[in-house]
């Protein structure tokens, strides 16, 4: 017998998720492109940056499951992808009009992803509303396969565009894609949920993190999710400088080593379910980690011979390992995690991990302007041996 037909409304979240995400990784990529090609910016400035587009994560996301947990997830996610659109509205305009400055690039960034942290908080909470617990699984192998397409296509269509129409206009693309998104999220139906139960913030926060912090199958996942997010952008954010001025790369290669990342993903999220069936979830859980020390390594490899090829295959590790990460550990924090803390710890998970990336970003940005870009090169290599090792040793 065929398994059951993911549901309408779960279908059309699949596609504004896309959108989103393509929109997002159009903003990632070409921000630090143009920083380096048309403002002028080093790997301070770089670093700088990236600490601005991700510092919504560490401030925002407790609050934004919180939300989550309490109001209407389809008016939240409509909410958070139209912020992400007056962002990137806003940057176009600016572009065209010769105001465009690392300093307005770098707030409005900040400003996009804050809609980024609501975004993410909210639609796996909402996947669990729309999706029956057998299909979950599935659900969120579609999802993450949407992503995996966005990361693909993405950086090297972002790469590509920067280096051909130019800085403003492909943020004007990207806003098109956030306004397809909210677009498809007007037309879902959130199925009801019963009235959240007065409690105090502290109280809320404090319950959502114990359960998080002292489940056995949680913490460490945890825990190693944050030493691979701030390893990854203590890489990213010296990645373009050092791609311009060591590897001797164009905007368009830029892109497309980095689309490497997506082709990894597209693939993970296309072999997952396969994977699942025939290997021990546990072997599962660790080929992220293994994954992404191993491009740890090929990257820095990248410092005695400069070579693109090499770059791009460090990318193409650190999405293919990481998606059968993402798709397997999303599917047991929602089947672990009761229904009415679901918005919380999705929160406490996101807020510990992407909240290291404003961190990364800092040290790699500072790093870079004092000791080389070769140095960051290296401590990430140490933060992802850390990583793989924390879950190897885990049960």
């Amino acid at each position: 017998m065929s398994a059951s037909p993911l549901p309408a409304a779960f279908r059309r979240l699949a596609l504004a998720n896309l959108a989103a995400q393509s929109a997002e990784q159009f903003a990632i990529v070409a921000a630090p492109i143009v920083a380096v090609l048309a403002l002028g910016a080093g790997s301070g400035g770089t670093g700088l940056l990236q600490a601005a587009q991700t510092l919504p994560f560490l401030l925002l996301s407790i609050p934004a499951g919180l939300f989550a947990d309490r109001f209407s997830r389809r008016r939240l996610l409509i909410a958070a992808e139209s912020l992400r659109l007056a962002s990137l509205a806003a940057i176009l305009a600016l572009g065209l009009t010769g105001g465009l400055t690392l300093p307005w690039l770098a707030a409005l960034g900040f400003a996009g992803a804050c809609g980024t942290v609501g975004f993410s908080v909210t639609a796996p909470s909402l996947v669990q509303g729309l999706v029956a617990h057998a299909q979950r699984a599935s659900a969120n192998g579609r999802i993450e396969l949407a992503r995996g397409v966005a990361f693909l296509a993405g950086p090297a269509l972002a790469g590509a565009l920067v280096g051909w129409i130019g800085g403003a206009p492909t943020f004007g693309i990207a806003a098109i894609l956030s306004a397809a998104a909210v677009v498809l999220l007007r037309g879902i139906e959130e199925p009801a949920r019963p009235p959240a139960a007065p409690r105090r913030l502290r109280d809320e926060l404090r319950v959502g993190a114990e359960f998080t912090l002292r489940h056995r199958l949680l913490r460490p996942l945890l825990i190693t999710a944050v030493f691979f997010n701030l390893a990854y952008f203590i890489l990213l954010a010296v990645y373009a400088p050092y791609a311009v001025h060591h590897l001797g790369m164009t905007s368009g290669q830029i892109g497309l080593t980095m689309a490497a990342n997506g082709a990894g993903l597209l693939l993970g999220a296309l072999l997952g379910a396969r994977v699942l069936r025939h290997l021990r979830f546990g072997t599962v859980v660790a080929i992220g980690p293994l994954c992404g020390f191993a491009a740890a390594l090929v990257m820095a490899a990248t410092i005695l011979v400069p070579s693109p090829w090499l770059a791009g295959a460090a990318f193409f590790l650190i999405g293919a390992g990481p998606m059968l990460w993402t798709i397997s550990t999303t599917t047991l924090r929602q089947s672990v995690t009761p229904p009415e803390l679901l918005g919380r710890t999705s929160a406490i998970v996101l807020v510990a991990t992407q909240g290291a990336r404003p961190l990364g970003a800092a040290l790699g940005g500072l790093i870079g302007s004092r000791w080389g870009i070769d140095a960051c090169l290296i401590l990430a290599t140490i933060g992802f041996a850390i990583q793989a090792g924390t879950i190897l040793a885990s049960s």
